[in-house]
């Protein structure tokens, strides 16, 4: 006959994990391992729900693909997790037409692919789903070999940089065409263009970002090199702007002489520039460009030195990627670090992670990095491993 002792020992070890103690260990376990453990129980589910809103909040993945430059029919990708604090190799199917051109980000969420003859682009968190569009009515890609795109509400916009209207096949083919994701089908264009984009000769020369807000469909292009900015409505069809973003408060004083634009949560368009020059960087500033009482932040002197790298000080100009209220920065001559920027209540919190060899291997200088920005959620991953994918952490 077992002791009431041993009786109460056994029931005591089929006792579950509750409460306090279980939100404390869901909150450190890593994303990608919380799709597991929110199928153990209801009690597990409601521990993660309220960790992921309270304790270790959910933040915006870094997303870096890689092709090599001779042969853009294969892509890797890795992402890095600020919540986690983990690099992690995202193996997935490669979309179904393949990758028939060097792959291209806009505005850190919309990554595509463009030809002479054809495009095809992907908005979901990690690219899982490939869309390709008709080619417009009034002519292929050929004409446009390095255009502005960007993914506004449900339309998709493409501006021809450097050129207005052309006439090919004695068909004029407007500076901007106009996409409807929703219906597959391309809308009536815009004939108009300002005439300072007309002069800058490709999409490497502007910077682009999106407004995200309710009810709010806007595009901002601005010239990297001025500080120059124009927005488009793409349900109106019409321009609007040619301000200049560095007179709201960009350099303290200091001459920017490179900018880009970007849109964040709680400040909505934002820039982040250079002053000095570009054989010797004096700071990386960043501001708000929209609003009362623009707030402006600087980049710590510290990691100022991680972002220029080995490039003895030259520097002549950075990327940026922003979602949410996550700004990653990075220079495309050395990027081996990432500087973070948490921008909450209108204060910055300031840090940088390494991406090693996370992104780089042997044959790391035949490869083209691709950097992009995404909300990842649990359903996200979820149905990222229905479709196969696997997410390896390194």
């Amino acid at each position: 006959m077992r002791s009431e002792w041993e009786s109460k020992s056994e029931e005591e070890g089929r006792m579950e994990i509750g409460g306090d103690m279980l939100e404390e260990i869901v909150c450190r376990l890593a994303l990608v391992d919380l799709v597991w453990a929110n199928r153990v129980s209801s009690a597990w589910r409601s521990a993660i729900s309220t960790s992921l809103k309270r304790l270790n909040t959910l933040k915006p993945w870094l997303v870096i693909h890689s092709q090599y430059s001779t042969n853009s029919a294969t892509a890797r990708a890795v992402a890095y997790d600020p919540r986690s604090h983990l690099w992690m190799e995202i193996r997935k199917p490669p979309p179904p037409a393949g990758y028939f051109s060097p792959l291209r980000s806009s505005h850190s969420s919309l990554l595509y692919m463009i030809s002479s003859s054809r495009f095809a682009y992907s908005v979901d968190p990690l690219h899982l789903h490939w869309h390709e569009a008709p080619t417009p009515p009034m002519g292929g890609w050929q004409w446009r070999p390095d255009p502005v795109v960007a993914a506004v509400g449900k339309h998709l916009v493409i501006v021809a940089a450097g050129c207005g209207s052309c006439l090919i096949d004695d068909h004029t083919v407007p500076p901007v065409q106009i996409y409807d994701t929703t219906t597959a089908t391309w809308e009536c264009p815009c004939d108009s263009m300002p005439t300072q984009l007309m002069d800058s000769g490709a999409s490497t020369w502007l910077s682009v970002a999106v407004a995200v807000a309710a009810e709010e469909h806007t595009m901002y292009v601005s010239v990297k090199s001025s500080g120059v900015t124009f927005s488009f409505d793409p349900r109106s069809r019409s321009w609007s702007g040619g301000y200049d973003v560095r007179r709201r408060g960009g350099g303290g004083g200091e001459s920017v002489f490179y900018s880009e634009i970007a849109w964040c949560s709680g400040s909505g368009v934002i820039a982040v520039g250079l002053t000095g020059e570009a054989e010797s960087v004096s700071s990386v500033v960043m501001w708000e460009v929209e609003g009362e009482g623009v707030c402006s932040w600087r980049m710590p002197a510290e990691l100022l030195e991680k972002l220029k790298g080995d490039s003895a000080g030259y520097m002549p100009s950075i990327s940026v990627n922003v979602m949410d209220d996550f700004v990653f920065i990075h220079n495309p001559l050395q990027p081996r670090e990432v500087i973070v920027c948490h921008l909450h209540l209108r204060t910055c919190r300031w840090g940088s992670v390494c991406v090693g060899v996370a992104a780089f291997d042997d044959a790391c200088l035949f490869r083209s990095l691709v950097f992009a920005a995404s909300t990842v959620t649990l359903p996200h991953l979820e149905l990222a491993f229905k479709l196969g994918t696997t997410l390896k952490t390194l």
